[in-house]
């Protein structure tokens, strides 16, 4: 077997010993699709530069030796949770190795799993009710989600009412496990912001445990007429996990969503944004931030669909890579014939530390409308040499040099997240995150 190919009985087997429960019929018709074109691979365009060799060969001995098993709840798991309900002031939910476990409660996980209500949001199961509503969220039909279905014990679902308002943000914290040995999860969460609501919602994303850990997750998010949703990405996990995760949004007339993407860890890191313009008088913003050492690989693809105009999508990443770390980053924005009034606009930059790390950037705009404002660019470069030597002349180390310089280069996109209570916790991140890449170089 191919490390670049999923053993199809092993996974079919996986499926079968899964639970019979309303999600069966999904995930049967979700591994028969699967079945027949697998993984992408590096000769499809949008993962040229990306190969997920790594990731299928955990999943196929995980498929043999340990699927559909789930370990249970460890120690370092628990402390892990309580260290990010500490640090960020949320209503946290807790999916831990793609099963929905429950709340945090006083620093404790709690498995309270059916019907919770916080304020501002209800947050249930559905693999107990998962015909309609489970059919009625899926927005995308990739491969990666495919595998997602196929294997997937539960999702959650959000639903943030009209006419609620919650006191803090919601929480879902992403927590995968491999101190049992390796293991491959699928985590998926259903988003529902009814019609005039506003909501904040923090993904955040850690590992925990020595063994490899392959991690899947899909997001659907479904944003009614005058809905706003500020949503935080925050991705720490270990140097021995990897990622691929997929956000589909689908915005109605007058809906904001405003996105902040954070990674920071992980081995291998792939993340797509998809967003569906749907209705006039819509606008996203997408701003995201990746910092790379070591040999990291962190992937980032984005798409906006402007189906209908007016409408808005403004977006920004940013990069700093060092060692031989490589990073990706593909941003479309495609504008559909008769979508007159679209205003896009993309820009990617990047700040490469070391001769060996390699940033891949291809910014796009495709449009078939006469009336539109568009505009995309990338740019590429190292530090100032003229700024660095003005530091030192001021007494500053090149370590410290480094860091005054590549915060200033963040600190964009940091200051781009609306969530207020997350951003001291973000700045701690992104600062320890930058002190290791400035450390590398001396």
């Amino acid at each position: 077997m191919s490390s670049s190919t999923i053993d199809t009985d092993l996974l079919e087997r996986a499926v079968g010993k899964l639970p019979v429960d309303a999600l069966m019929p999904h995930r049967r018709e979700a591994l028969k699709h699967f079945a027949e074109a697998g993984f992408p691979t590096t000769r499809h365009e949008d993962w040229k530069y990306t190969s997920l060799a790594p990731a299928i060969a955990l999943s196929n001995i995980w498929l043999r030796d340990a699927a559909p098993a789930v370990a249970p709840v460890s120690d370092a798991a628990r402390k892990c949770a309580a260290e990010a309900a500490s640090a960020i002031d949320a209503h946290w939910v807790v999916i831990l190795n793609g099963v929905f476990q429950g709340t945090i409660e006083e620093g404790s996980l709690s498995t309270s799993r059916q019907g919770l209500s916080l304020p501002g949001f209800e947050v249930k199961s559905i693999a107990a009710d998962a015909g309609g509503n489970f059919a009625r969220a899926v927005t995308a039909d990739d491969p990666m989600t495919r595998f997602n279905t196929a294997l997937m014990r539960d999702a959650v679902h959000v639903r943030i009412e009209r006419g609620q308002e919650s006191d803090k943000p919601l929480g879902l914290l992403i927590l995968d496990d491999s101190e049992t040995g390796p293991a491959v999860s699928q985590a998926r969460v259903i988003v529902e912001a009814e019609a005039n609501t506003h909501a904040a919602i923090i993904e955040y994303h850690a590992s925990v445990g020595r063994d490899e850990h392959f991690a899947n997750v899909v997001c659907e998010l479904a944003l009614a007429e005058d809905a706003g949703i500020d949503y935080l990405r925050l991705q720490q996990r270990g140097r021995n996990h990897f990622q691929v995760g997929r956000l589909n949004a689908r915005l109605g007339r007058n809906a904001i969503l405003r996105h902040t993407a954070f990674d920071l860890g992980g081995a291998l890191v792939r993340n797509d944004v998809a967003v569906d313009i749907a209705e006039p008088g819509a606008a996203v913003e997408l701003y995201g931030l990746y910092l790379a050492d070591g040999e990291q690989h962190i992937d980032n693809h984005t798409r906006v669909d402007h189906r209908v105009g007016p409408a808005k999508s403004s977006e920004e990443y940013r990069g700093i890579l060092s060692d031989s770390a490589r990073c990706v980053f593909n941003g479309k924005a495609l504008v559909h014939s008769g979508a007159d009034g679209t205003d896009a606009q993309q820009a990617n930059h990047n700040l490469l530390l070391s001769d060996k790390a390699e940033i891949d950037t291809k910014p796009e705009l495709e449009i078939y409308a006469d009336d539109v404002k568009c505009s995309h660019g990338a740019t590429v470069g190292q530090l100032d040499k003229a700024a660095m030597f003005y530091l030192r002349s001021r007494g500053l180390d090149r370590a410290e040099a480094v860091r005054v310089m590549t915060r200033a280069f963040a600190a964009t996109i940091v200051g781009r997240s609306t969530i207020d209570s997350a951003r001291p916790h973000v700045e701690k991140l992104v600062d320890q995150r930058l002190q290791a890449l400035a450390g590398g170089l001396l």
